[in-house]
């Protein structure tokens, strides 16, 4: 005699996994009583040659510090001493990242602020246009010399415009003795970048950089603050591959540190210096550095270089000769995009 039980009990499980499948998507479990796994997250892309090389964007707020030094002539602190004019290197620099990246990196100024007075030092102590010009005139510079980032962050409403995506980052123009870092990260998850993480932001959504830049120097520095930046981030974006899969290491051999293997150098080492800022050494090494325009690909394309390759101590061309290298293709590598500079310009995208 069959069990009536029993067959309740197979019709209420074949209707309880029809109303699984109308109302979850799922498949039909049958009489196991297993239970259903959920689906694992989305892993990293895995490596291919085909994934997109993404343009990025960012939007920058820019501030200028430039005081008024005489109130009756109305001469501001860059006229007086005849430094350079914001807008000049600005575009200059624009021009530079956008050549260098292959278009892959772009810039978009969607504020300009300038503001007439000297930044607060992170005790409050500001400078008025007596005491700075005799700092100008050899006189000590006041210390302590960090700049209050907290005011400055509050004072333009930064943190709230970058977690509503208003902007992506910040630069400031100043003047010697201000007391900005070249590039210093903020935000949720913010890591070293030229600098220690920015204090107080951590409730910050996303991460952004801040670039200090100064108008008595020109675009070359501006290149070289932005190489610090690049070389921050690229050491984070690689800290999880060893030996040869991390490229980036690969990527800043010279010959001082891997004699006969030199790459591309860093910011400060071409692959034939001696030591800091050494640009303009006429001495044959042989490098690979050419091949970086192969990768990842590489064809193994060693030749002798010298300074002639990067502008004969020229800082400017150099660090666009440098920055020219990183690489910009579709593909991925080791779990990395093949294109660096995503990650340089937006590090949310680690």
């Amino acid at each position: 005699m069959k069990n009536p039980s029993k067959g309740l009990g197979s019709f209420l499980a074949v209707i309880f996994n029809l109303l699984r499948v109308i109302l979850g998507g799922s498949k039909p479990t049958g009489n196991t009583g297993a239970p259903i796994t959920p689906p694992p997250p989305p892993a990293v892309a895995a490596d291919n040659t085909i994934e997109p090389a993404r343009i990025v964007t960012a939007r920058v707020l820019l501030i200028v510090y430039d005081p008024l030094m005489d109130a009756a002539s109305g001469q501001k602190l860059s006229q007086m001493m005849n430094w350079k004019r914001v807008d000049e290197l600005v575009n200059g620099f624009l021009s530079d990242i956008q050549e260098a990246s292959g278009g892959m990196a772009r810039y978009q100024i969607v504020q300009r602020v300038e503001v007439n007075e000297f930044p607060a030092k992170s005790d409050g102590f500001r400078y008025d246009p007596a005491s700075y010009l005799a700092v100008l005139q050899g006189g000590p510079s006041y210390q302590p010399e960090m700049v209050d980032y907290q005011a400055i962050l509050t004072g333009f409403n930064i943190l709230p415009r970058v977690a509503r995506r208003e902007i992506d980052e910040v630069w400031v123009f100043a003047f010697p003795h201000a007391g900005f870092y070249e590039s210093i990260m903020g935000g949720a998850g913010a890591f070293w970048c030229n600098a220690p993480p920015l204090s107080g932001t951590a409730g910050c959504s996303r991460k952004f950089v801040l670039m200090g830049f100064s108008y008595e120097r020109g675009v070359g520095e501006m290149l070289e603050s932005f190489g610090h930046r690049c070389e921050s981030i690229l050491s984070k974006t690689f800290e999880r591959t060893q030996g040869e899969a991390n490229l980036y290491r690969r990527f800043t051999r010279y010959e001082e540190i891997t004699p006969g293997k030199a790459e591309v150098g860093n910011i400060h080492f071409a692959p034939n210096s001696e030591r800091d800022y050494d640009w303009n050494n006429p001495r044959q090494v042989f490098s690979n550095c050419h091949d970086w325009y192969n990768f990842p690909h590489f064809q193994n394309d060693i030749r002798q270089v010298n300074a002639d390759e990067w502008g004969n101590g020229d800082i400017r061309t150099h660090h666009k000769w440098w920055l020219k290298h990183l690489p910009k293709v579709a593909g991925r590598t080791s779990g990395i995009a093949n294109n660096w500079w995503q990650y340089i310009m937006d590090p949310n995208n680690l």
